[in-house]
């Protein structure tokens, strides 16, 4: 009879106990062993006891089968409180996971505070049941099994201790590679490659060396320490509103966090917030582009599953899906960009398919009951990087990622102050979805788009965002205080009606806010002040119109509907007779068509309705008028809100650079995209010099290559097309014709500044002073 008291288990056994010591140092085995002989009552023998990983842990099974016919295995460890392990020296230098302590850092404690350590129960179990599971298991080596399994659970009861942060797989290969069906699996994918046996396990041994996550408990406070040091810079500002859900839910299934990409830091900014609300940590899929020494190892050994960028080996995939697959019937939680990359522009890329597609193989092959996606929306208000992927979006070189990029990068954090904002949707079940679909393919890419659509829908809008917006839309002019709130009261408002998210719950239509956010943005160098006249004016700073349109683009995918209805509604040039719903609707899915490469629109039936209730906004009564041609053009020049020109006006003039340099190339010509893509961005600089385009953001490597990717779509690209002369034109008169219904608003919204009256702004007026958070202040 044995009775085990660990914490908040109790409970007595039958048969003879063997303890299982999980111990890095001599010094360990004798704390230990002492705790044996004092628990041991008198009159007793004394249990004996087995070091896992020591040289006689390869006899575990012959040992333990000595002392009786089933005996009782114990796991011990000891182990550090984090009450007790205070000092910053000795929580960087305590030993962690499997990381071996020092002889000084042994002497350091137990001269110190003898009583720092304590001693560690794991769950027991006797050799019946281990063998039990080792045979569901196929393995080879039942002391190896039975050394895994002690210390799996002596980590499961110091997380109790310690803190759900430290959930970290050991022995991950150990336990993949020793079970029969990765055996078996390997044998079948040698006869699919063509390859032997020997040639396919050395293979995948190999990724999965470069591939699998080896935490360890120093480097997770390693790289936490970093993150907070890398993200100094920001305030992180957590809408908890459905991460109560997400904690319930992750009791009993894995979780996906598919955040959007704005910056590298954030991975280092969504794991403490995650962290703070009781969640485990996530294993991080990344790529080994920043594999690179010192961040690469300590990402690895943090969580960090570094694989590579693009992959066609059919051996890497399968071992890719084995990985997930063993992550996810351990009930591990997995994080990847779901774009693919950082933004350059602000706006959501569109999502990739290839790491939802291992996903779904690796639940179907796993014993996971399901798995849930946290679509997650990052957002800043200011951000460093951003001036470096303007440049590259004008032509500049990416500099490629390393330790000269880190220290620039890090230093960088110290000189800009801003806030992050982070925001949760609605778990996804992936089982659902795919029994709601036969095909695979559709089920993945159904999936993607919810998504992405998720991502968006739960995305704040800063004031950052309107204040960009506002100066992008009129970027040629500088604005006083009086006409930039006569442009963001009515979006305010605009919000308002559609009950849009503001970030940190602010009220955006407080004339405070938006003074702070220009505040904010001239500190950045993003808007210049010109104090020398009658009053302050602001203006975008030169060369910073990509940097602006960034950070207006996080909220962009909000107004694309009004941008659009505001465009329909308006007559052709060469229109004669009036505009019917059948008309308006057929414009509408044209202009969908060619912007389907920069926004996710929903299915026509989902278009159809928003765009409707976008156009109701503006006038409630439009049917009744559509036979008076002008009658549309005059209700949207009364309204206060003007948005096309702000929101697709620079995407149609790049469009228009891309149709018209495809003009120029000859019908039967190779195009050369690095070479066409330099063409555009000098022939626009040219146009923007001339005044022929209304905005600097037109001149954009990223517009022209999704520019590119609609005449591709549409087959305007390769050479030998038939007629295709002519539908290069087609399509040339096509975006001409939208470009100058924009234009068409953005003579609206200067009138309507013209008509401005000083007066009619709430809160301090020019010659008061309103302060933002860093104590700068803007009359």
């Amino acid at each position: 009879m044995y009775h085990v008291d660990a914490g908040a288990q109790s409970k007595t056994y039958e048969g003879q106990p063997v303890y299982l010591l999980d111990a890095a140092s001599t010094l360990e085995v004798q704390a230990l062993n002492q705790w044996i002989d004092s628990t041991t009552p008198d009159g007793e023998t004394r249990p004996p006891s087995i070091v896992l990983f020591g040289e006689s842990a390869h006899q575990i099974v012959e040992t333990v089968r000595t002392v009786g016919d089933d005996p009782l295995l114990v796991p011990l460890r000891v182990t550090l409180t984090e009450k007790k392990r205070n000092g910053l020296l000795r929580r960087m230098f305590a030993p962690r996971g499997n990381s071996k302590p020092t002889r000084v850092w042994q002497r350091w404690v137990q001269g110190d505070d003898p009583d720092r350590s304590e001693v560690l129960i794991g769950a027991p179990a006797t050799l019946t049941e281990l063998e039990t599971r080792f045979d569901r298991t196929g393995g080879k080596s039942l002391s190896s099994f039975i050394c895994r399994q002690a210390t799996l659970a002596l980590d499961k009861a110091e997380r109790d201790v310690i803190g759900s942060e430290y959930k970290i797989p050991r022995f991950v290969v150990e336990d993949m590679t020793e079970q029969k069906k990765f055996h078996d699996g390997i044998a079948e994918l040698a006869a699919e490659v063509g390859e032997s046996v020997a040639d396919v396990n050395r293979r995948v041994h190999e990724i999965l060396h470069e591939m699998v996550a080896t935490e360890t408990r120093r480097a997770v406070e390693m790289w936490g320490t970093l993150g907070a040091y890398f993200s100094r810079a920001y305030r992180v500002d957590v809408d908890r509103t459905d991460l109560a859900k997400v904690r319930e839910l992750n009791k009993n299934y894995p979780l996906v966090f598919l955040p959007n990409h704005r910056s590298y830091l954030d991975p280092l900014v969504l794991r403490p917030a995650l962290l703070t609300e009781g969640l485990p940590l996530n294993h991080v899929m990344g790529g080994i582009n920043v594999g690179f020494w010192p961040l690469g190892p300590i990402a690895k050994r943090s969580g960090v599953v570094l694989i590579q960028r693009k992959f066609s080996d059919e051996i890497y995939k399968w071992t890719l899906r084995q990985y997930m697959s063993f992550l996810l019937g351990k009930r591990f939680n997995l994080e990847w960009y779901i774009e693919g990359g950082r933004s350059r522009t602000g706006k959501l890329r569109p999502p990739r398919f290839g790491l939802l597609t291992y996903l779904v193989d690796a639940l179907e092959s796993s014993d996971a009951e399901d798995v849930y996606l946290v679509p997650t929306s990052i957002t800043y208000d200011r951000l460093h990087e951003v001036g470096a992927m303007a440049a590259e979006s004008h032509g500049a070189q990416k500099q490629a990622e390393g330790i000269r990029m880190l220290i620039g990068y890090i230093r960088a954090q110290g000189k800009l102050r801003g806030n992050v904002y982070l925001t949760f949707a609605e778990p996804i079940s992936v089982r659902s979805i795919l029994a709601e679909n036969d095909d695979k393919r559709v089920a993945v890419q159904k999936i993607a788009l919810t998504v992405a659509h998720a991502i968006n829908d739960t995305t704040p809008v800063t004031p950052a965002a309107l204040v960009t917006m506002a100066l992008l839309g009129i970027e040629d002019r500088a604005l006083n205080v009086h006409e930039m709130w006569a442009i963001i009261s009515p979006l305010a408002r605009y919000m308002q009606k559609r009950g849009l998210p503001t970030a940190g719950g602010v009220d955006i239509s407080e004339v405070d806010v938006v003074r702070s956010a220009v505040v904010a943005q001239v500190n950045a160098g993003v808007v210049k002040r010109f104090d020398d006249g009658p009053e302050p004016v602001f203006y975008l700073a030169q060369d910073k119109h990509l940097v602006a349109a960034f950070f207006r683009n996080n909220a962009i995918h909000y107004f694309v509907m009004r941008a659009i209805g505001e465009l329909v509604v308006l007559p052709d040039r060469d229109q004669t007779e009036a505009s019917t719903p059948e008309s308006m609707w057929k414009a509408a899915l044209e202009l969908r068509d060619l912007l389907k490469f920069e926004f996710f629109f929903g299915d026509k039936k989902d278009f159809g309705q928003r765009l409707e209730a976008e156009v109701a906004l503006i006038d409630p009564d439009w049917r009744d008028n559509l036979a008076d041609p002008e009658y549309a053009a005059r209700q949207i020049e009364m309204q206060d809100l003007h948005l096309a020109h702000r929101v697709l006006q620079p995407i149609l003039e790049a469009y228009q650079v891309v149709a018209d340099q495809l003009l120029l190339l000859p019908v039967d010509a190779e195009l050369d995209k690095p070479s066409f893509i330099a063409q555009c961005l000098g022939a626009a600089q040219a146009r923007r010099l001339r005044q022929q385009l209304d905005h600097s953001e037109a001149i954009s490597g990223e517009l022209f290559d999704t520019a590119l990717q609609l005449a591709d779509n549409r087959k305007l690209v390769d050479p030998g097309g038939e007629n295709l002369a002519q539908r290069r034109r087609d399509f040339a008169r096509e975006i001409n014709e939208w470009a100058r219904k924009a234009r068409v608003i953005r003579d609206m919204a200067h009138r309507m500044l013209d008509d401005v009256d000083p007066l009619n702004v709430p809160g301090p007026m020019a010659g008061d002073t309103v302060s933002d958070e860093s104590g700068d202040e803007v009359r």
